[in-house]
Protein backbone atom coordinates (compact mmCIF):
# COMPACT_ATOMS: atom_id res chain seq x y z
CA UNK A 1 0.00 0.00 0.00
CA UNK A 2 1.09 3.75 -0.44
CA UNK A 3 0.85 6.23 2.19
CA UNK A 4 0.88 10.50 1.56
CA UNK A 5 3.93 12.17 2.84
CA UNK A 6 3.29 15.89 3.56
CA UNK A 7 5.87 18.76 4.00
CA UNK A 8 5.67 21.17 7.22
CA UNK A 9 2.63 23.33 5.89
CA UNK A 10 0.66 20.15 5.24
CA UNK A 11 1.14 20.15 1.61
CA UNK A 12 1.31 16.32 -0.13
CA UNK A 13 5.19 15.90 -1.86
CA UNK A 14 5.02 12.54 -2.48
CA UNK A 15 3.49 8.90 -1.76
CA UNK A 16 6.06 6.25 -0.49
CA UNK A 17 5.46 2.47 -0.71
CA UNK A 18 4.77 0.80 2.64
CA UNK A 19 4.67 -2.91 3.90
CA UNK A 20 1.17 -3.85 3.86
CA UNK A 21 1.96 -6.68 6.65
CA UNK A 22 2.81 -3.43 9.14
CA UNK A 23 0.24 -1.08 7.70
CA UNK A 24 -2.40 -2.91 6.18
CA UNK A 25 -3.40 -6.19 7.60
CA UNK A 26 -6.93 -6.99 9.46
CA UNK A 27 -6.45 -5.61 13.29
CA UNK A 28 -6.89 -8.40 15.90
CA UNK A 29 -8.75 -6.57 18.36
CA UNK A 30 -8.39 -9.43 20.87
CA UNK A 31 -4.82 -9.23 20.88
CA UNK A 32 -4.51 -5.73 20.80
CA UNK A 33 -6.71 -5.64 23.94
CA UNK A 34 -4.58 -8.59 25.92
CA UNK A 35 -1.24 -6.53 25.07
CA UNK A 36 -3.04 -3.42 26.46
CA UNK A 37 -3.98 -4.86 29.93
CA UNK A 38 -0.51 -6.68 29.95
CA UNK A 39 1.39 -2.96 29.26
CA UNK A 40 -0.67 -1.58 32.12
CA UNK A 41 0.02 -4.43 34.58
CA UNK A 42 3.62 -3.89 33.91
CA UNK A 43 3.35 -0.35 35.09
CA UNK A 44 2.08 -1.40 38.73
CA UNK A 45 4.67 -1.18 41.08
CA UNK A 46 2.66 -3.68 43.07
CA UNK A 47 4.72 -3.15 46.74
CA UNK A 48 1.68 -2.55 48.51
CA UNK A 49 1.57 -4.88 51.84
CA UNK A 50 -0.10 -5.73 54.92
CA UNK A 51 0.68 -7.45 58.05
CA UNK A 52 -1.42 -10.92 58.71
CA UNK A 53 -2.51 -11.86 62.26
CA UNK A 54 0.32 -13.94 62.53
CA UNK A 55 2.86 -11.21 61.59
CA UNK A 56 1.54 -8.30 63.97
CA UNK A 57 3.30 -7.74 67.33
CA UNK A 58 1.43 -9.31 70.09
CA UNK A 59 0.93 -12.19 72.75
CA UNK A 60 -0.94 -14.86 71.30
CA UNK A 61 -2.45 -15.35 74.42
CA UNK A 62 -6.35 -15.74 75.04
CA UNK A 63 -7.39 -12.49 76.50
CA UNK A 64 -9.61 -13.32 79.10
CA UNK A 65 -11.32 -17.07 79.89
CA UNK A 66 -14.25 -18.25 77.84
CA UNK A 67 -16.89 -18.44 80.01
CA UNK A 68 -18.38 -17.03 83.49
CA UNK A 69 -17.59 -13.48 82.89
CA UNK A 70 -20.58 -12.56 80.69
CA UNK A 71 -18.56 -10.96 77.78
CA UNK A 72 -17.97 -11.82 74.98
CA UNK A 73 -15.17 -14.75 73.67
CA UNK A 74 -12.28 -13.43 72.79
CA UNK A 75 -8.70 -14.79 71.16
CA UNK A 76 -5.49 -13.25 70.92
CA UNK A 77 -4.89 -9.13 70.85
CA UNK A 78 -3.58 -9.87 67.60
CA UNK A 79 -7.09 -10.74 66.19
CA UNK A 80 -8.33 -8.85 62.87
CA UNK A 81 -11.16 -7.07 64.58
CA UNK A 82 -9.18 -5.50 67.26
CA UNK A 83 -7.24 -2.34 66.88
CA UNK A 84 -3.63 -3.17 65.68
CA UNK A 85 -4.67 -6.90 64.99
CA UNK A 86 -3.72 -8.52 61.80
CA UNK A 87 -5.37 -7.47 58.09
CA UNK A 88 -7.55 -10.30 56.82
CA UNK A 89 -7.31 -10.50 53.07
CA UNK A 90 -4.93 -7.41 52.52
CA UNK A 91 -2.52 -6.69 49.92
CA UNK A 92 0.77 -8.48 49.52
CA UNK A 93 3.91 -7.01 47.63
CA UNK A 94 3.61 -8.96 44.18
CA UNK A 95 4.64 -9.08 40.20
CA UNK A 96 1.78 -8.03 38.65
CA UNK A 97 3.79 -8.70 35.29
CA UNK A 98 1.87 -10.64 32.35
CA UNK A 99 3.91 -12.55 30.19
CA UNK A 100 3.16 -12.19 26.24
CA UNK A 101 4.15 -14.24 23.55
CA UNK A 102 6.85 -12.15 21.00
CA UNK A 103 4.43 -12.49 18.47
CA UNK A 104 1.67 -11.44 19.98
CA UNK A 105 3.05 -8.31 20.89
CA UNK A 106 4.60 -7.35 17.18
CA UNK A 107 0.80 -8.47 15.85
CA UNK A 108 -1.06 -5.91 18.58
CA UNK A 109 1.09 -3.47 17.10
CA UNK A 110 0.59 -4.04 13.87
CA UNK A 111 -2.97 -3.94 14.16
CA UNK A 112 -3.00 -0.20 16.07
CA UNK A 113 -0.75 0.79 12.77
CA UNK A 114 -3.02 -0.81 10.57
CA UNK A 115 -6.04 0.13 12.05
CA UNK A 116 -5.22 4.28 12.09
CA UNK A 117 -3.71 3.72 8.60
CA UNK A 118 -7.78 2.68 7.75
CA UNK A 119 -9.49 5.24 9.71
CA UNK A 120 -7.31 8.40 7.91
CA UNK A 121 -5.32 8.65 11.52
CA UNK A 122 -2.17 8.66 9.96
CA UNK A 123 0.36 11.16 8.93
CA UNK A 124 3.55 10.87 7.35
CA UNK A 125 5.77 13.99 7.20
CA UNK A 126 8.86 14.76 5.43
CA UNK A 127 11.00 15.19 8.66
CA UNK A 128 11.12 17.35 11.55
CA UNK A 129 13.79 20.17 10.89
CA UNK A 130 13.77 21.69 14.25
CA UNK A 131 17.49 23.19 15.35
CA UNK A 132 16.12 24.41 18.90
CA UNK A 133 12.63 23.48 21.14
CA UNK A 134 9.90 24.96 19.82
CA UNK A 135 6.46 24.50 20.86
CA UNK A 136 5.25 26.71 18.46
CA UNK A 137 6.48 25.19 15.30
CA UNK A 138 4.68 21.84 16.67
CA UNK A 139 1.70 23.20 17.35
CA UNK A 140 1.70 24.81 13.65
CA UNK A 141 2.75 21.25 12.29
CA UNK A 142 -0.19 19.39 13.91
CA UNK A 143 -2.37 21.91 12.61
CA UNK A 144 -1.45 22.36 9.31
CA UNK A 145 -1.67 18.34 9.18
CA UNK A 146 -4.94 18.09 10.38
CA UNK A 147 -3.50 15.80 13.84
CA UNK A 148 -5.09 17.78 16.23
CA UNK A 149 -3.35 18.54 19.16
CA UNK A 150 -4.19 14.43 20.39
CA UNK A 151 -1.20 13.26 18.49
CA UNK A 152 1.96 10.53 19.04
CA UNK A 153 4.78 11.82 17.26
CA UNK A 154 7.29 9.45 16.12
CA UNK A 155 10.64 9.59 14.87
CA UNK A 156 13.27 7.54 13.25
CA UNK A 157 15.64 8.14 16.49
CA UNK A 158 15.48 9.67 19.44
CA UNK A 159 15.08 13.48 18.71
CA UNK A 160 15.27 15.47 22.24
CA UNK A 161 14.75 18.22 20.19
CA UNK A 162 11.19 17.03 19.27
CA UNK A 163 10.39 15.67 22.40
CA UNK A 164 10.79 18.85 24.10
CA UNK A 165 8.67 20.63 21.48
CA UNK A 166 6.26 18.58 21.89
CA UNK A 167 5.87 17.73 26.08
CA UNK A 168 4.51 21.18 26.88
CA UNK A 169 1.22 20.40 24.24
CA UNK A 170 -1.74 19.20 25.95
CA UNK A 171 -2.49 15.83 24.83
CA UNK A 172 0.57 15.52 22.41
CA UNK A 173 3.83 12.99 23.12
CA UNK A 174 7.20 12.43 21.43
CA UNK A 175 8.90 9.29 20.60
CA UNK A 176 11.42 7.31 18.97
CA UNK A 177 10.11 4.15 16.78
CA UNK A 178 12.59 1.82 18.72
CA UNK A 179 9.69 2.39 21.80
CA UNK A 180 6.57 2.60 19.98
CA UNK A 181 4.06 0.46 21.62
CA UNK A 182 0.12 -0.44 22.21
CA UNK A 183 -0.63 2.17 25.39
CA UNK A 184 0.82 4.99 23.76
CA UNK A 185 -0.89 4.45 20.62
CA UNK A 186 -3.90 4.26 22.10
CA UNK A 187 -4.19 6.92 24.01
CA UNK A 188 -3.57 9.32 21.25
CA UNK A 189 -5.89 10.61 18.38
CA UNK A 190 -3.64 10.09 15.57
CA UNK A 191 -0.23 9.54 14.74
CA UNK A 192 2.13 11.13 12.89
CA UNK A 193 5.21 9.41 11.70
CA UNK A 194 8.25 11.18 9.96
CA UNK A 195 9.29 8.47 6.94
CA UNK A 196 12.64 7.59 8.71
CA UNK A 197 10.20 6.14 11.79
CA UNK A 198 7.98 4.39 9.22
CA UNK A 199 10.76 2.77 7.46
CA UNK A 200 12.50 1.62 11.10
CA UNK A 201 8.76 0.22 12.02
CA UNK A 202 8.88 -2.17 8.86
CA UNK A 203 12.73 -2.90 9.96
CA UNK A 204 11.32 -3.84 13.20
CA UNK A 205 7.59 -5.12 12.58
CA UNK A 206 7.78 -5.81 9.06
CA UNK A 207 9.27 -8.52 6.95
CA UNK A 208 10.19 -12.28 7.83
CA UNK A 209 9.22 -10.68 11.45
CA UNK A 210 5.90 -9.96 10.69
CA UNK A 211 5.24 -13.95 9.29
CA UNK A 212 6.84 -14.96 12.69
CA UNK A 213 9.44 -17.81 10.65
CA UNK A 214 12.98 -17.93 10.73
CA UNK A 215 14.56 -18.09 7.63
CA UNK A 216 15.97 -21.11 6.22
CA UNK A 217 19.41 -22.38 7.29
CA UNK A 218 20.73 -22.13 4.21
CA UNK A 219 20.01 -18.66 3.44
CA UNK A 220 21.35 -17.40 7.03
CA UNK A 221 24.38 -19.31 6.21
CA UNK A 222 24.60 -17.55 3.05
CA UNK A 223 23.76 -14.08 4.97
Amino acid sequence: MKLQVLDLTGQPTQEIEVDDAVFGIEPNEAVVHQTLLAQLAARRVGTANTKSRGEVQGSSRKIRRQKGLGMSRQGTVRAPHRRGGGVVFGPKTRDYTQKLPKRMRRLAIRSVLSDRAADGRLRVVDGLALASPSTKGVVALLAATGAGSSSLIVTGTTDRVVFKSARNIEGASALPADTLNVADMLAHRTLVLTVDAVRRIEALWGGERASGRPRPASSMVEA
